[in-house]
């Protein structure tokens, strides 16, 4: 049985593996995916194996210039969701005849702390940041893990698919 606390070991948020050894590294994460699903087929005992994303990136798309105008309509439209919410839980404890007029002025009210909210921190970003934006952290390397006693059988089964265990040497 493996020990956890093991300095050799990997233990990130409940995954784990003992003594892991690099099987293969690859370019994307479908390429390593493919050579795990390959591993499965051939009834190799997969919970041995882990992909790890290594040689991380921050990549932000650029999505747009914000102005007062689209700050103060994004806020409203979050907003006027946020209370819609609020209406349709308080409704429930609405006589027959409120339950419209309770939906209506909770989205009213909504909408108007979203675009108060939304241009209060437009306000405070001083024009450092008039951009929307997407954020991702994407991986550039994928590598395929797996438990140094099932190694060798790993790769035999990878070696015998050409195109499935990438060249060492290949830049």
């Amino acid at each position: 049985m493996s020990d956890p606390t093991s300095p050799r070991s990997i233990q990130i948020s409940g995954l784990a593996l003992a003594f892991p050894q690099s099987l293969a590294v690859y370019g994307t994460y479908e390429e390593a995916q493919r050579a795990v699903d390959h591993l499965a087929d051939a009834q190799f005992p997969v919970e041995n194996c882990m992909i790890v994303g290594t040689d991380l990136k921050q990549v932000e798309r650029i999505t747009g210039r914000l102005t007062w105008g689209r700050v103060a309509l994004a806020g409203a439209a979050s907003g006027l969701w946020l209370g819609l919410l609020v209406g349709l839980l308080l409704g429930l404890f609405v006589e027959e005849g409120g339950w419209w007029a309770m939906m209506a002025s909770a989205a009213l009210f909504g909408a108007a702390f979203g675009i108060v909210w939304g241009l209060a921190g437009y306000a405070a970003t001083r024009g450092r940041r008039d951009f929307s934006s997407v954020r991702t952290v994407v991986a550039t390397r994928h590598e395929v893990l797996v438990e140094h006693k099932h190694r060798a059988a790993a790769q035999e089964i990878l070696a015998r698919t050409p195109g499935l265990l990438p060249d060492p040497f290949a830049g």
